[in-house]
């Protein structure tokens, strides 16, 4: 069998279509399967730019004779689903006609002198997405995930992340002792307390401890920190949600760096 001739697929009932909608729809999937669902020309060419190799090319019925020559010879193996098979298949309100499936790598462990952000419970997929896309942006090349955060590589995680996540160095399902591996200085943020952001002398490389959405970060983690800072926020408001404010913290500390 070549590349160019997919194994094609009708019915919900076949086994394989049973694990990719699974893989599609439920977030914990893919710490079972050991594979990942990539959905959309966007982030399945953002795994492509990183060098990755799709173990499965998934395409709709009308979408497979458009599909261009690197997408349609990316993957190891191609299958093509009838196209309201693949609608059921996703988890998108407006599937897209074609996704890929990578297989993950073994579990990965914290590299101690990485720039890394800590996500201490971050619970909310889009907030998640988007503090990966910051790290990325802002020379963070790990993300260490404490248990009760967002499955990183979840579905809705991996669309809010836009293809970061094939850029980093993703590490998850740690308690807060693992952290004690890294060697770069921890910093935290606080509404009320600590030194000013714009005013401060930050270290680099370091890691930023993100707290859960409500109750911020774990206190004992964050005695444990070499630095507590406070966004100066002149409207008055209370809180920033959580990837804002990581936004704001990775960027001064890019800026920083680069600066140094």
């Amino acid at each position: 069998m070549t590349e160019r001739e997919p194994v094609r697929i009708s019915s919900r009932d076949n086994p394989l279509v049973k694990d990719l909608k699974r893989l599609a729809q439920d977030s914990g999937a893919y710490r079972r399967q050991g594979r990942v669902w990539v959905e959309g020309d966007h982030l399945c060419r953002a795994a492509l730019a990183r060098g990755l190799r799709p173990a499965l090319g998934v395409f709709s019925e009308y979408f497979w004779p458009l599909a261009s020559a690197d997408i349609a010879h990316a993957a190891i193996k191609n299958i093509v689903l009838d196209d309201v098979l693949m609608a059921t298949v996703s988890g998108l309100e407006s599937p897209a006609p074609m996704a890929f499936v990578i297989d993950q790598a073994q579990a990965l462990t914290l590299q101690a002198d990485a720039a890394t952000v800590v996500l201490d419970r971050v619970q909310d997929a889009g907030n998640v997405g988007s503090i990966l896309r910051s790290a990325g942006a802002f020379g963070f090349a790990q993300v260490a995930a404490l248990k009760g955060t967002a499955g990183l590589w979840s579905p809705k995680v991996l669309r809010a992340g836009m293809g970061a996540h094939f850029g980093l160095r993703l590490v998850e399902g740690l308690s807060p002792d693992d952290l004690r591996a890294l060697t770069v200085p921890l910093l935290v943020t606080s509404s009320h307390q600590g030194e000013l952001l714009h005013r401060a002398h930050l270290p680099w490389p370091c890691a930023w401890v993100l707290g859960h959405e409500g109750q911020g970060v774990d206190a004992a983690l964050a005695a444990r920190a070499a630095q507590a800072l406070r966004i100066a926020q002149p409207g008055g408001e209370e809180s920033l949600n959580v990837a804002a404010a990581a936004a704001i913290c990775l960027h001064a500390s890019a800026v920083g760096a680069s600066s140094a």
